[in-house]
């Protein structure tokens, strides 16, 4: 067998380091071997190329990452054009670790270098609540110090209530954007707030707004009792799919058939039994992790990754991700301003890499930037009422009743009410007050506090209305 000259070899050598240079974010087989088609006209072998690549890296003229067929291979700084563009500066992108930004090189290489890959059951299995963490605690402790409220000590969902009207706007707008949505925040805020659909606007980014608005409902009205289990996840679900699936039967319903996902070489479980299984253990595994921000971003890693129901699980795993926030009294995450790309490539680094860098530097800058502004939000509400604070539950339970029996918020009537729930003789009076000042100033988007419909408020709007005046005899 004949063996090429070394001048033959020089010149490989530095052919393979001039393509490499051209790529600073990595370049991986197939590019390799076309572009070195291209340039010297000839066709290298895989084993030779490996061989050359070899040479390059103990020359440390080149830096590989994986292995294998699968390995990219980075020129080292000193190769790198002046001119070359640096993903780590690209505008309208978080900050990244090295890490995540290593997932993100390995997720842009062209499809055709990304193997295929299916539903990995380690990737769960591996995770032992209280003992693995995907955060580690230094960022937990940073983001606890980030998101911690004066409402610790209070009921589920007292935070959330207190900025809900800016809650359910944010959340709705922002989470509708990663899907795609065109309305701009004040779009949502006109929908949400008067029911005006925005001009020239698809009917179902409206229909996707109005469930984000009715999930967010659910999940603060019912902070007490929603949870990491089937029922809270599947209902959540089908406010969240609403009139947005092919088969309303699909609404909640854990999907039964095959789904394929765009832009990705993963294909997630198709055996329904599988996919039921898989689903119990991971809200099992959820429910158990002690730290709230490790269980919001577990859920938001786990429900894509499975792919439990026919679409919309991205959306279910974002605002179930709030449920460990919202029970834990400390700053909610909105996804305010998150970056489309960043928020797709972090997930696709989970569904084929099942690495979760990338995804958790989104997470982190996103949940930085949510108390950021909730800070504010915050601060402009003032203190909170300190008489509310202590007969919250009664007046919650006053308006309701008020409302669903379709009374008239009457000083006389809520005093007795009052009285009948023991609240003590010298605050019946303000109590009767506060209560009424919260019927009358009571309007759609501050229904779930009080787990109201609109049409329940509807009614109850249009039958006492034009009567407004008299009514606080």
């Amino acid at each position: 067998m004949s063996h090429p000259h070394q001048d033959d070899v020089a010149s490989e050598l530095e052919a393979i380091a001039a393509i490499v240079a051209q790529y600073p974010d990595g370049v991986g087989r197939h590019t390799l071997e076309q572009s070195f088609l291209k340039a010297s006209g000839r066709v290298i072998t895989w084993r030779t190329l490996l061989r050359r690549l070899e040479q390059l890296i103990k020359q440390n003229r080149v830096v590989p990452a994986g292995r294998g067929k699968n390995a990219v291979y980075h020129p080292t700084p000193a190769l790198v054009p002046e001119h070359a563009p640096s993903l780590q500066a690209e505008e309208n992108y978080v900050p990244l670790s090295p890490e995540g930004a290593s997932v993100r090189r390995l997720i842009r290489r062209p499809m055709m270098e990304r193997i295929p890959v299916g539903y990995d059951d380690d990737f769960l299995e591996r995770y032992t609540p209280g003992q693995t963490s995907y955060l580690p605690q230094s960022i937990r402790r940073h983001l606890h110090d980030l998101g911690r409220t004066a409402d610790t000590e209070q009921p589920a969902g007292t935070y959330a209530r207190e900025i809900f009207e800016h809650l359910l706007i944010d959340l709705s707008w922002a989470s509708s954007r990663l899907e795609g949505n065109s309305y701009t925040r004040l779009d949502t805020q006109n929908l949400i707030e008067f029911g005006q659909r925005a001009e020239g606007k698809d009917l179902k980014e409206a229909q996707m707004i109005l469930n984000h608005k009715a999930a967010i409902e659910l999940l603060v009205g019912d902070a007490d009792r929603v949870g990491f289990n089937r029922f809270t996840f599947q209902n959540l679900h089908a406010a969240l799919s609403e009139n947005l699936l092919g088969d309303p039967a699909d609404e909640g319903r854990l999907r039964t058939r095959i789904v394929q996902i765009s832009g990705t070489t993963y294909h997630p479980l198709a055996i329904p039994q599988k996919i039921e299984e898989r689903f119990q253990r991971l809200l099992e595994k959820a429910g158990a992790i002690p730290d709230p921000f490790e269980q919001a971003f577990f859920i938001m890693v786990h429900i894509p990754y499975l792919q439990p129901f026919v679409d919309v699980n991205k959306r279910t795993s974002r605002l179930g991700a709030n449920i460990s926030f919202i029970k834990a009294n400390v700053c909610p995450l909105s996804f305010v301003d998150v970056p489309e790309r960043a928020y797709v490539e972090g997930t696709l680094g989970v569904y084929e890499l099942t690495r979760i860098a990338l995804f958790r530097d989104v997470f982190v800058w996103a949940y930085e930037r949510s108390c950021a502004q909730y800070r504010v939000v915050r601060e402009a509400i003032g203190d909170p009422n300190p008489f509310r604070l202590r007969y919250r539950t009664v007046l919650a339970d006053v308006v309701r009743e008020t409302v669903l029996n379709g009374a008239p918020p009457r000083i006389a009537s809520l005093s007795a009410l009052a009285e009948a729930r023991g609240v003590s003789s010298a605050d019946v009076k303000p109590f009767a007050e506060t209560a009424l000042a919260l019927l009358l100033g009571l309007h759609e988007g501050a229904l779930a506090r009080y787990a109201l419909t609109p049409s329940e408020f509807t009614r109850w709007k249009a039958r006492f209305a034009s009567h407004t005046p008299s009514l606080q005899r």
